[in-house]
């Protein structure tokens, strides 16, 4: 059994990372093997965030006055808190594919740039283009609006190029 010093350190550890963080998913994680755990952390990580194990009662605690409170009531069973201050969407794709391979793991709610969303928005959030995409997206059509402006313009100019061309070869011009 835990000493009371670490438990209070505990509390504080997780109640800087609720501070810190405005997206995190709790799942529940229920006869899942090791080997399985190893995976979940891998991937986790891969998509940018963190990975804990947290005592429900202590979570409840550690979230008082910061916007997870709301997803922190009545919560029961072998709880985990995947969460990330970076991209909310690959967290939830990664996830949800894992969730996919392992029916044991499932999902029991989110919270999402400061608000709580319920299980069924985590697979919405998930499908989703991410960050980066949606990036690539806008860069595109603002390029390719700027590529038809020089376009335009080039074919102005040429036009004239050619025009000029053919009337000086058929002596238009007088000197």
């Amino acid at each position: 059994m835990k000493k009371k010093s670490d438990k209070e350190k505990d509390l504080e550890a997780l109640k800087k990372d609720f501070e810190k963080t405005n997206n995190i998913f709790l799942t529940g994680f229920e006869k899942i093997t090791v080997q399985q755990d190893f995976e979940l952390r891998k991937t986790v990580r891969g998509a940018g965030g963190n990975y804990k194990v947290v005592k429900n009662n202590l979570a409840e605690k550690a979230a008082e006055g910061t916007p997870a409170a709301g997803m922190m009531k009545d919560l029961a069973g072998m709880t985990s808190m995947a969460y990330t201050a970076k991209d909310p969407v690959a967290l939830a794709k990664a996830l949800t594919a894992y969730a996919k391979a392992n029916p044991a793991f499932t999902f029991k709610a989110g919270l999402v740039e400061g608000r709580v969303i319920e299980v069924r928005s985590i697979q919405e959030l998930a499908n989703m283009p991410s960050k980066e995409e949606l990036i690539a997206k806008v860069m595109f059509l603002i390029n390719s609006s700027a590529q038809r402006i020089a376009v335009s313009l080039n074919g102005v100019a040429r036009n004239l190029a050619v025009v000029l061309d053919q009337a000086i070869k058929e002596n238009k011009f007088k000197a």
